[in-house]
């Protein structure tokens, strides 16, 4: 039930995209010092968040037909509306760059872009280059939003809510979601393997190291370790309850 590691799932600020001039390029790279310093651009959360999101929808998916395993397929659908809620906050009080007000101001350059089509003239490498962000952008949105009805679904038919009647409905419902958010993952990560093609660097680099290449300053100032100690801890608390035999489950 969840997302790749690299999917939301959030998309790193992009660079300016008013492309300078070849000249402007070459002295520009000609004044990167060799050995500068990646700039960070996701914090240690974020990307555990991503990790944990991804093999978790990695393993329901997986067990979603297996009555063995049944157990761990719900246990692996909580931990994604528990990495939902983390989101959901810190989209409002984490980063900067990862609040929802930028994600917001980025979708309002959707507009723009569409009216740059009547004109061809305007159309250049940093157009292309903006809706290259604007469809990763979007499909993280998507991703995102199918994670609480995916989970709400599966959490209805496992309780039998509304009878045997609803059950069944539920059940297609929850399915259904379940493959939508897979076509989703693989437009996720095909969208990053373009991206890294056509840039010459892989764009899971954010989310691998939490730094990309290139001058400019930190967007993230701060690892936050101890946020990312307290998620495993939190995760690992959560796994073990569930898998502990006698204590009650949801």
């Amino acid at each position: 039930m969840p997302i790749c590691p690299s999917l939301e799932m959030t998309v790193t600020p992009s660079t300016p995209l008013t492309p300078p001039s070849p000249a402007m390029g070459a002295s520009t790279h000609s004044a990167t010092p060799t050995g500068a310093r990646p700039r960070r651009v996701t914090d240690l959360p974020t990307r555990l968040y991503h990790a944990l999101l991804g093999l978790s929808f990695a393993g329901a998916y997986l067990s979603a037909d297996s009555e063995r395993w049944r157990s761990l397929h719900i246990t692996l659908g909580y931990t994604m509306a528990a990495l939902l809620v983390f989101r959901l906050l810190y989209g409002l009080f984490g980063p900067r760059p990862l609040r929802w007000s930028s994600m917001a101001s980025r979708l309002r350059g959707v507009g723009p872009w569409l009216r740059a089509w009547s004109t061809p003239s305007r159309l250049n490498a940093a157009h292309w280059r903006q809706g290259q962000n604007l469809l990763m952008l979007l499909t993280v949105a998507g991703l995102l939003a199918c994670i609480a009805p995916l989970v709400l679904s599966g959490h209805a038919s496992w309780n039998e809510w509304g009878g045997e009647g609803m059950t069944d409905v539920l059940e297609e419902v929850h399915e259904a979601l379940g493959e939508g958010l897979l076509v989703l993952v693989g437009l996720h990560l095909a969208l990053l393997a373009v991206l890294g093609l056509s840039r010459g660097t892989p764009a899971v680099t954010p989310m691998l190291t939490g730094r990309v290449p290139g001058p400019g300053p930190d967007l993230v100032t701060s690892q936050r370790i101890g946020l990312a100690l307290l998620m495993m801890a939190a995760a690992a608390s959560g796994w073990i309850w569930a898998a502990w035999p006698g204590l009650p489950t949801f």
